[in-house]
């Protein structure tokens, strides 16, 4: 559908469980943000069930391992810009993988102040083993959905995303 052509959802009117009042008329089904984050909260847990216990990993611990792996190295604001974690997540999630000796700090040869993690060599096998377990939860979620209707998936999601970033 065109944007101009969009049907909007209906707003709904609730009983408030104290006394039977009603609340705002508020559809919060219907509302993309909460749906959004209920939707990646279940897909991260889902995953996460499956690396969690075999791996103890937790998930911020996960996202950093991930972005390392990808980009070989960055530094903790990189991290916390990567995977939208605030810093005081970031910093545990590191703190945590470097005491297991999955990640190493260097100092950055261009601020001497700012710290580089990357990805230990125990780092690097871990992942290697976690990856196809994420993968395979992955495509256990996707089965849901068919082959067009994933990259149309993605694409709205980076289009969602890109919007999202530019909004003040």
């Amino acid at each position: 559908m065109r944007r101009g052509c969009m049907k909007k959802p209906a707003q709904r009117t609730r009983s408030n469980r104290a006394g039977g009042e009603h609340s705002i008329a508020f559809d919060l089904d219907g509302f993309l943000p909460y749906r959004l984050s209920i939707a990646s909260n279940a897909v991260s847990r889902r995953i996460a069930s499956a690396y969690s216990a075999q791996f103890d990993l937790t998930i911020p611990q996960w996202r950093i391992l991930a972005v390392l792996a990808a980009r070989g190295e960055a530094s903790q604001q990189d991290l916390g810009r990567a995977t939208l974690m605030d810093k005081v997540a970031v910093s545990r999630a590191a703190l945590a993988l470097e005491q297991r000796g999955l990640i190493v700090r260097r100092t950055d040869q261009s601020d001497t102040r700012a710290r580089r993690l990357r990805l230990s060599p125990d780092g690097v096998q871990l992942f290697e083993r976690i990856a196809p377990v994420a993968r395979a939860q992955e495509q256990a979620i996707l089965e849901a959905l068919s082959d067009e209707e994933t990259q149309l998936l993605r694409g709205l999601l980076e289009r969602i995303e890109r919007a999202a970033r530019r909004a003040p």
